[in-house]
């Protein structure tokens, strides 16, 4: 694969019509030959927030690689009629991307998370890929974003991993893309925990069917319950809207 790729115009950003082999490739592309670039994931939270937030969506709309995480984005684009061939999970492509890098010898940064949940997912993964070259890592917490933009860009890595929340990821990315000198940055919200093996994943079997929203909320309720069933209420809404507005 090389050059652009086919797109499919969703809720005011361009989405890249990808299967995860595909995108692995086209990942390994644009390390290689673009300037530092940012890979941000799209699901029903995500499509409710940039319709709130324009300069949310101007940050997203401006990423090379933009996937559909969410069931709901692939079954709204098929509604729409701009299909995209599959769900893209950014957990699922944050452990293929390092297992990609434990074979070629690219060095990967961790940024995020607590200490406790860095150290297992470090000694995990150290465990899983002797060979895998971890640049550095850091916690999630800081107050001087110059102090752990040089930090990064001082490890040298290839590919880094900033797990905080949205849209936080997004903006800091995009704030620091060049500064922090990474080829390919990608953010990937709580993947750590769930690698550190502090939150559990549904079964595969809820995955496929698009249901492990409903894992995470009978996990954590309190927390979770207004932003999937409040949010994806709103996410059917914008649907509609954008199936009913003029093409």
């Amino acid at each position: 694969m090389s050059g652009t790729t086919l797109r499919r115009r969703l809720f005011g950003v361009e989405v890249d019509a990808l299967t995860m082999g595909e995108t692995l490739d086209r990942v390994d592309e644009l390390s290689i030959t673009h300037p530092p670039v940012q890979h941000v994931v799209l699901n029903a939270s995500k499509v409710v927030a940039m319709s709130k937030d324009p300069a949310l969506r101007e940050v997203i709309a401006s990423c090379p690689v933009i996937n559909a995480d969410g069931m709901s984005v692939v079954l709204a684009s098929k509604l729409l009629r701009r299909p995209l061939p599959e769900r893209v999970t950014g957990i699922d492509l944050f452990l293929e991307l390092v297992a990609r890098c434990a074979e070629d010898g690219r060095g990967v940064y961790f940024l995020g998370a607590t200490d406790e949940v860095l150290e297992e997912l470090v000694r995990r993964f150290r465990e899983q890929y002797p060979s895998l070259k971890i640049s550095g890592y850091r916690n999630g917490y800081w107050d001087d974003d110059a102090a752990v933009v040089r930090e990064v860009h001082d490890a040298g890595a290839d590919l880094l991993f900033l797990a905080i929340p949205s849209p936080r990821k997004e903006f800091w990315l995009g704030e620091h893309l060049d500064a922090l000198g990474v080829p390919f940055v990608m953010g990937v919200g709580g993947s750590f925990d769930v690698v550190a093996g502090k939150v559990r994943r549904a079964p595969v079997w809820v995955q496929r069917i698009g249901c492990e929203w409903i894992y995470r909320v009978v996990q954590e309720p309190r927390r979770l319950w207004k932003r999937y069933l409040v949010g994806n209420a709103q996410f059917a809404w914008l649907t509609i809207k954008e199936l009913v507005r003029p093409s």
